[in-house]
């Protein structure tokens, strides 16, 4: 004990931050599994289910902004998809 106070405290004293180190991102880890520390997205960054984006009206979406169809071809298969679909008035066009 007495060389201890002399000589300093060793090299085992580096673990000591590794040791908190793990402690902290185990707690970050499991609070992120558990939802409380989740980051909240915007809906550009991905917050819709992945359902909605293979629906066959978001399809048609894409292939009208890629240039694959034209306007007149856009409406005229909508127009059918909303029949077939029944797409509310709350969710618009687009």
């Amino acid at each position: 004990m007495n060389t201890l106070v002399h000589d300093g405290p060793g090299p085992w004293i580096l673990f000591f931050p590794l040791i908190w180190a793990a402690v902290v991102v185990g707690v970050v880890t499991v609070l992120r599994r558990t939802g409380i520390l989740r980051p909240h997205r915007a809906p550009w960054q991905g917050a819709r289910p992945p359902i909605a984006e293979s629906s066959p009206i978001a399809v048609l979406g894409r292939r009208f902004a890629a240039g694959e169809i034209d306007e007149e071809e856009y409406w005229r298969r909508l127009s059918v998809l909303d029949e077939q679909f029944g797409r509310t008035a709350k969710q618009g066009r687009a």
